[in-house]
């Protein structure tokens, strides 16, 4: 689907058209091509060109040659003295050269040959077209026959049925490929049955460059445009020279789009959808345009295995024609695999699928849609001339895999032209986003918060990156200026505070504990981790939990969210503490099993002890001396402004402990209360009075610092709080 990794050459070549683009789709190919390292040339020009610019006829494309010392791109017909810039391994400029004279351009070796027999598949002959019959134990049709391929138990859906619901509902969503026989219902637009491979061509632009692929090889052939491909696909099969193929034409911001549009459950997936501000998207602006391929394949060619960039995600209608998928399922096990194979010498010689444990056989037709989830590994082949609609699609249900396959890419040296475009920066918008929703209580299914938890923690790495100082082990400077122009300043003001707000935020939403800059830990209820509940779509909506508050203290003071500052209290004072001591009636507790069964009358609140044991007549005899101290502290301090004026809020917390005895056998409570040396209060003798005073219904408030002027309204944010001796209200003085 989206461009993949092709051969990896030491000197980096390419080519480009340099007549001007006939649409958008050309806008990434106007300049020299990008450095491996990040450099590029100032301007778009050849620094060894002549004043007077070759000429180059319109269509062709002229061929870019890298310097392997200062990594500045020239034109190979200004610097190459003829010859073949394939076959040089090292080329060095005629400056370089000059300033260092052991410095020479290097060819490239031989191909490495071996008298050993062993067994490989002969692509080049059997999709050049030679009978495979011929061709001595090298039939890669031969080998998959001989090969344990299982049959797909894929789910086939209606494309009514691929809906919000079914990403809920079914657990198995998106972890694996389904097919949609018909595509009614889908939500998708398609263009009328008349359309063709030269229709594509009209419509787009017969001069627009397009990349081709020979199959036999699995590289680019050069110098090829829509019209050039129309001619070649509208040959008889026999008079076509190779077996070509064409999976990377991105029809965004054409005509063209017009006419397809993806699935209604990929547009509401799909994070460039989502999260990329739409007035970024317009033409001759740089987006991740991966939504809409053409894809043009004629009978016999072949896909090799690969992962499409980054994980992502495909939609893929058959318009015309068929296509067999094999696919590998992607766990750890077989993406460690896919790894070693990418690259490498067994990626010539070695089925991937003796590496795995498992390769399942797919067959599409005409009229069939399939969804390929993140980071599946395939290949493609195509029985018969085919016309193919797709596009590739991030979106939050498997970030991890995404992330995952992107580290794959790095690791096997993909070149960035191969990659998902803008990757970072799309994920910096996503995590912009959630960050916003989670501040408005949004709710989120279970498998998103996980996922976010993997974004999150991408983005601290970056921040990281960007906040790296200069020392052996830290990122190199080309890497941090990556990862800081990779953050959209139109959205993100401070990338490390919104990483770790975002990270600190989705630990709370799933229920968990967490440690500086450490990992999580599930707090759990009754066994079983705590998680959000999930919405109806999959998507979002307002969360009924109570907020999160907030952030604790580790034990050497240190604050977990790096970045939070918790607003301190401007004034604080302590109250004079107050003892009494009375005469209740309270249940003398009982001997048990020792499991504590007696004491839970005490946990009820003063006055439903006083109804449940004041009022009961045979508990008349346990009278019980109660002592009681009392120690409140009143904190004040401003807020942020609002509408209405200043905020002042004011917190009143009230602890009050209560030591119940009851006189032993033969022994009074003027007894219990001598041996305490505290007097009794005399008007304890009447209950009534009593009750008034413990509920606090008469009870003379102590003289506080700030009293309430007459015009505060004073609002309880928390009855229940208020009513344990806890006690936060805001006041709100009028402007």
């Amino acid at each position: 689907m989206a461009p993949r990794r092709r051969v990896n050459r030491k000197t980096s070549i390419q080519s480009r058209d340099i007549s001007p683009p006939a649409s958008d789709l050309s806008a990434l190919s106007e300049a020299p091509p990008e450095a491996d390292n990040g450099k590029s040339n100032d301007k778009d020009s050849c620094p060894a060109c002549p004043t007077q610019v070759h000429k180059t006829r319109p269509g062709e494309k002229d061929t870019w040659i890298q310097c392997d010392k200062c990594k500045i791109w020239f034109h190979w017909l200004c610097v190459g003295e003829g010859g073949d810039p394939e076959a040089l391994q090292k080329w060095f400029c005629q400056t370089c050269r000059e300033a260092d004279t052991t410095l020479k351009p290097t060819p490239r070796p031989p191909a490495r040959k071996s008298s050993r027999k062993r067994t490989q598949l002969d692509y080049a002959n059997l999709h050049a077209g030679i009978d495979p019959t011929t061709v001595d134990g090298s039939k890669w049709v031969g080998i998959i026959e001989t090969k344990p391929i299982k049959s797909d138990n894929f789910r086939r859906l209606k494309g009514s049925e691929v809906n919000a619901d079914w990403l809920e509902q079914d657990t198995e969503a998106l972890k694996e490929p389904i097919v949609i026989e018909n595509p009614d219902g889908l939500g998708m637009r398609m263009p009328d049955k008349d359309f063709t491979v030269a229709t594509v061509a009209e419509i787009v632009g017969p001069q627009v460059p397009v990349e081709v692929i020979d199959v036999a090889s699995q590289s680019n052939s050069p110098n090829w445009n829509l019209q050039k491909w129309s001619e070649y696909y509208s040959q008889p099969a026999e008079s076509r020279d190779k077996i070509r193929n064409v999976i990377s034409l991105e029809f965004s911001n054409t005509p063209l789009a017009d006419k397809v549009s993806p699935p209604r459950i990929v547009k509401e997936l799909d994070w460039v959808e989502k999260f990329w501000p739409t007035n970024k998207k317009g033409p001759g602006q740089l987006w991740p345009k991966v939504q809409m391929y053409c894809l043009m394949g004629v009978a016999r060619a072949w896909t090799d295995w690969h992962v499409d960039f980054a994980g992502s995600s495909v939609y893929y209608h058959i318009f015309r024609g068929s296509k067999i998928f094999y696919f590998i399922r992607p766990t750890p096990a077989n993406l460690a695999a896919y790894e070693r194979w990418s690259g490498t010498d067994l990626q010539t010689n070695t089925w991937l699928g003796d590496l795995v444990d498992e390769v399942v056989k797919v067959q599409l037709v005409e009229g069939n849609t399939m969804i390929i989830p993140t980071g599946w590994i395939h290949a493609v082949y195509t029985p018969i001339d085919s016309l193919v609609f797709g596009g590739n699609f991030l979106h939050s249900w498997n970030i991890g895999t995404q992330l995952r396959v992107r580290e794959i890419e790095i690791a096997t040296h993909v070149p960035k032209k191969f990659r998902f475009p803008l990757f970072t920066r799309l994920c910096w918008y996503a995590g912009e986003k959630y960050l916003r929703d989670l501040k408005a209580r949004e709710d989120f299914p279970s498998r998103v918060l996980d996922s976010l938890a993997d974004l999150a923690d991408f983005l601290v790495a970056e921040s990281r990156i960007i906040e790296a100082r200069h020392g052996p082990g830290t990122p190199t400077e080309a890497a941090r200026k990556d990862s800081k122009d990779a953050v959209p300043v139109d959205k993100v003001k401070d990338a490390s505070a919104l990483a770790r707000e975002l990270r600190w935020r989705v630990r709370n939403a799933r229920g968990l504990t967490s440690g500086d800059e450490g990992t999580s830990k599930p707090a759990k209820r009754g066994g079983s981790v705590v998680v959000g509940t999930s919405s109806t779509n999959g998507i979002k909506r307002k969360r009924e939990s109570v907020d999160v508050g907030e952030p604790e203290e580790s034990e050497n003071g240190r604050q977990i969210f790096r970045h939070w500052q918790r607003k301190k209290w401007e004034r604080e004072e302590s109250l004079p503490k107050k003892s009494e001591t009375k005469v209740r009636r309270r249940r003398r507790p009982t001997a048990t099993n020792g499991e504590g069964e007696e004491l839970q009358p005490w946990l009820k609140d003063a006055i439903d002890l006083d109804d449940e044991m004041d009022q009961s007549p045979e508990h008349a005899h346990d009278e019980a001396v109660v002592e009681t101290t009392t120690e409140i502290i009143v904190k004040v301090r401003r807020v942020q402004q609002d509408t209405s004026g200043e905020v002042l809020e004011r917190q009143r917390v009230e602890r009050r402990v209560e030591v119940y005895k009851w006189p032993n056998s033969g022994q009074n409570l003027e007894e219990v209360v001598s041996s305490e040396q505290k007097p009794l209060d005399t008007d304890a003798v009447s209950l009534q009075e009593d009750r008034t005073n413990i509920n606090g219904d008469n009870r003379e408030e102590p003289h506080e610092s700030h009293p309430d002027p007459p015009e505060m309204i004073i609002k309880d944010e928390d009855q229940d709080e208020a009513k344990a001796g806890d006690t936060s209200m805001a006041v709100d003085v009028p402007a």
